[in-house]
């Protein structure tokens, strides 16, 4: 497994290694590729007064088209799809999930046809997310709510594969243990002398890779961004298992910073984003460092 803190150079070699031949549009992808991914230091006079460091791991600037922790659940998926032979790959999300927009990008990239599973009824014109995902090359379909919950059941998937015949299923958000493996990778990009890692939480995978990749006197908390996401700790624990055997490293999840639900917004909500913006302009996913 090549090592994520290595240049995009280092990915030609890994597709190779894993069978997938870069060439044209596919060697445009790992050559945009910006990794490590930057680290951007807050300067805060509340953080410097608390003694804490606080870094923004920029994941976002990973790529214009699969930004976030889309590549790294993805890479392995591609690799995996092409070397059992499969020509499509099948995924599920909402109509706004950044998974399928970048599921989508990769698909043209590296030569897969791709289908999207949306949650929910076609509303026309399509929304800026699903236009993006058909413009590249991605066929959409759509599933009621009561069917879409049971979308990893025989019957669904049956009934996908006589529709669009056979594919290589990628989950809902990308999360499986090839993702875990993906995401496990971040943690070589982190200074030893990290004490704590916070992640948003949606599906698991990013997480439980994390945690699994992080040292031992470093922890990782999550932030379900789900009202309720007490539930993903057990989906968490099912995706180590899956790929480690036990439960691995030190993490847990903190559950109360939902704001309602998924992308549910407060007052409270508000005013931190904007003051946050002042401070310090838009970005991303953070870890800490005591001083």
């Amino acid at each position: 497994m090549v090592a994520a803190t290595r240049d995009a150079s280092s990915f030609g070699m890994w597709w190779i290694a894993r069978g997938c031949h870069p060439g044209g549009v596919e060697d445009g992808l790992i050559g945009a590729l910006r990794l490590p991914s930057p680290v951007v230091e807050l300067e805060d006079d509340r953080l410097t007064a608390a003694r804490v460091r606080v870094l923004l791991k920029r994941e976002d600037l990973i790529h214009p088209e699969v930004p976030g922790n889309k590549w790294r659940k993805l890479k392995y998926n591609i690799a995996t799809a092409r070397e059992l032979g499969f020509g499509t790959l099948l995924t599920f999300g909402g109509a706004y999930s950044n998974h399928i927009r970048a599921t989508a990008a990769v698909g043209e990239y590296c030569g897969f046809k791709t289908v999207g599973v949306i949650r929910g009824e076609e509303h026309l014109p399509l929304n800026p997310s699903l236009r993006y995902a058909a413009s590249r090359g991605m066929r959409l379909t759509y599933l009621d709510r009561t069917s879409y919950r049971a979308k990893t059941s025989d019957a669904v998937v049956d009934a996908l594969q006589e529709e669009f015949g056979e594919f290589y299923l990628i989950p809902e958000g990308g999360s499986n243990a090839e993702a875990v493996r993906g995401c496990a990778e971040l943690a070589d990009e982190l200074d030893p002398a990290v004490d704590v890692v916070f992640c948003a939480v949606g599906t698991g995978g990013t997480l439980a890779g994390i945690a699994a990749g992080v040292k031992s006197h470093q922890s990782v908390i999550g932030v379900p961004v789900l009202k309720g996401g007490a539930f993903l700790e057990d989906e968490i624990v099912r995706l180590q298992k899956q790929v480690y055997g036990v439960r691995t490293g030190s993490w847990r999840l903190e559950g109360d910073y939902h704001f309602g639900g998924y992308a549910k917004r407060t007052p409270e909500l508000d005013a931190f984003i904007h003051d946050f913006e002042q401070r310090h302009g838009s970005a991303s996913t953070g870890y800490v460092r005591r001083r």
